[in-house]
């Protein structure tokens, strides 16, 4: 059976799923093991994220590594999105980066832990904690996997608890570009800073919105803001673009659309304007975060050709 210790690596799990006569049946599910709790275990599959109940587990074990994303890749890929959401407290501890902004969004308020610490796993763990309690924040540490299966197993040993497991995807620009613009739906502006019924649309779905998170969207040299408005000028849809890293890459967030324009496309329609001014800006490649349970976000960056490079688990401190 598997263990803590082998989060963060590749696992085959044999599932059993019924029984016919006296054969019972089984279905085998092979990827990454990103979690595992006392009733179910959480697999990373090249199809999507699987939850098997122990209690459904016939067989399970490790097994050697295939495809899995390069260290350095991993380190890159993170150093870009977190210049792209730049927190405007920052600390260093060794590698890691230690971030606040008012406990807006877990990105900005987590220590990102990639790279040496320059001290020993625990104490830094111990460091993370008291700088984040001098603040008066819950401690927050953003654990990429598989390169900080270390680091989420010494959590678990401490009881942290997990977020929902966030999916790092990415796509190449070329694909996003492909095919024909469509000028069946109103055109996407592009625009420098964002107007208000932007920020409202957004503090919808992530609460009000302090200095610190003004601070964040707009603290990036190359960014912009995508708006798409109906003929009155109510606005259906708005996305945040930002080209950041020395790889030029092109980080998509904050993509929502209204709840009566939804269906209609617009969010490829949007991806594919950013995707434009990027391009235009020598980028290559697109990266986006999603939380693995949003099943229709997944869904449609999956038919724009996002793929899951890597994943992360945002764990917090016992309170």
């Amino acid at each position: 059976m598997l263990r803590q210790q082998d989060v963060g690596h590749r696992v085959v799990v044999r599932r059993i799923v019924g029984v016919t006569g006296d054969r019972t049946l089984f279905t085998d599910a092979l990827g990454e093991l990103v979690d595992l709790t006392e009733t179910e275990l959480t697999i990373a599959t090249a199809k999507g994220t699987v939850r098997v109940p122990l209690r459904e587990v016939h067989r399970a074990k490790r097994v050697p590594a295939a495809r899995r994303p390069h260290a350095a890749s991993v380190i890159a890929l993170e150093h870009a999105a977190d210049e792209a959401w730049p927190a405007p407290v920052r600390a260093r501890l060794g590698g890691w980066i230690l971030r606040a902004a008012d406990n807006w969004t877990g990105r900005a308020n987590s220590a990102l832990a990639v790279g040496d610490p320059d001290r020993t796993l625990e104490a830094a763990i111990d460091a993370v904690g008291k700088w984040y309690r001098e603040r008066g924040q819950r401690p927050l540490i953003n654990a990429p996997m598989p390169l900080a299966a270390p680091v989420n197993a010494a959590l678990d040993q401490r009881g942290w608890a997990s977020r929902p497991l966030t999916l790092v995807q990415t796509a190449p620009l070329a694909p996003l570009l492909a095919g024909p613009a469509r000028t069946d739906l109103p055109p996407v502006d592009l625009a420098d800073s964002a107007g208000d019924d932007w920020y409202a649309m957004v503090a919808e779905h992530k609460g009000t919105l302090p200095a610190s998170a003004l601070s964040i969207l707009n603290g990036v040299p190359e960014k912009v803001f995508a708006h798409v408005r109906d003929t009155d000028g109510e606005l259906l849809a708005v996305a945040r673009g930002a080209v950041t890293g020395p790889d030029r890459w092109l980080g998509v967030s904050l993509l929502q659309t209204a709840p009566a324009a939804r269906r209609r496309g617009l969010g490829q329609h949007v991806v594919r304007a950013l995707a434009q001014w990027a391009a235009q800006r020598d980028a290559g490649r697109a990266y986006l975060q999603v939380e693995e349970r949003n099943a229709p976000a997944v869904a449609l960056y999956g038919r724009l050709g996002f793929t899951t490079h890597h994943t992360y688990l945002t764990r917090e401190a016992p309170v």
